[in-house]
């Protein structure tokens, strides 16, 4: 199989293998003892072994260890590039909501289903969120921003990041909720954190604000019923049902000053990684 192709199989794969673990333990754990998130510590030891096998090279085969590790991308980050990495990595995200504020009056994007919470003791959905955002930041970053972006690099960055954002989005669309109008999301998504890896050479800052990320928009959900990918719980009309309004003017204009920030930070942080 090509080196290109085998990146990007192996990341869907281990991908896979991580995300589909932390949904069956999850789904087991809602219908049995459902008062005792016991999916919590079996996941940390699961999620654990997946780590140092796929990110850290540990295992058989031997032969394989120095891909699996250069694959993982689990580098240890330059002091220096820590403050800037994370600064650019919040504009960015910030900018991809506000672009989805944008998007949200051009097209009407589904609502997001959450699990009931009243259902379930506090500490348990509280573990569960937690435990869900730790596995997203640390599976998809490995999978997508290790494997298959670094397997892509070679035909230059634009077209690794777009690419892997496709694929990102594509593996999305297994929720149900999920449709093809929030590929340009997880587009954006995968450029804010594909950009930290490609600058850092690393999946620790995207890792960090993936599983924050996920934390905060799982409690924006519960509390609020406030999907990821929207700026209010219920949704505006869009231009075509009320016309270009001020509200609409805003936005674009929020939008346009986030995103020039935020490429301004990206590029203070490539610059900032040639310094030293």
């Amino acid at each position: 199989m090509p080196s290109t192709a085998r990146a990007v199989a192996a990341g869907l794969a281990i991908g896979l293998v991580g995300t589909f673990s932390w949904a069956g333990l999850v789904a087991a754990n809602m219908r049995w003892l459902p008062n005792v998130p016991w999916a919590v510590p079996a996941m940390a030891a699961i999620l654990l072994a997946w780590w140092l096998y796929f990110a850290r090279g540990r295992g058989a085969p031997r032969s394989t260890a120095p891909a699996r590790r250069l694959c993982g991308r689990a580098n240890r980050v330059q002091d220096h590039l820590w403050g800037p990495a994370l600064g650019a990595g919040i504009l960015g995200l910030l900018a991809t909501l506000l672009l989805q504020g944008v998007l949200a009056r051009l097209v009407t994007l589904p609502q997001q289903q959450g699990l009931d919470p009243s259902r379930y003791p506090l500490l348990t959905v509280t573990a569960w969120v937690v435990m869900g955002a730790l596995v997203a930041g640390v599976v998809e970053e490995t999978a997508f921003r290790g494997y298959i972006q670094g397997g892509l690099e070679r035909y230059g960055l634009t077209t690794a990041i777009l690419v892997t954002g496709a694929l990102f989005g594509l593996v999305h669309f297994t929720h149900r909720e999920v449709g093809i109008v929030l590929l340009p999301f997880y587009v954006a998504v995968a450029a804010v954190y594909g950009l930290l890896a490609a600058a850092t050479n690393s999946t620790y800052p995207g890792m960090v604000l993936h599983a924050g990320g996920n934390v905060f928009s799982a409690f924006e959900l519960f509390a609020r019923g406030r999907s990821e990918w929207q700026l209010t719980a219920v949704p505006a009309p869009t231009i075509w049902q009320a016309g270009v309004d001020a509200a609409f003017l805003g936005s674009v204009a929020l939008f346009v000053v986030s995103g020039v920030a935020a490429v301004l930070a990206y590029r203070g942080l490539f610059r900032a990684r040639g310094e030293r």
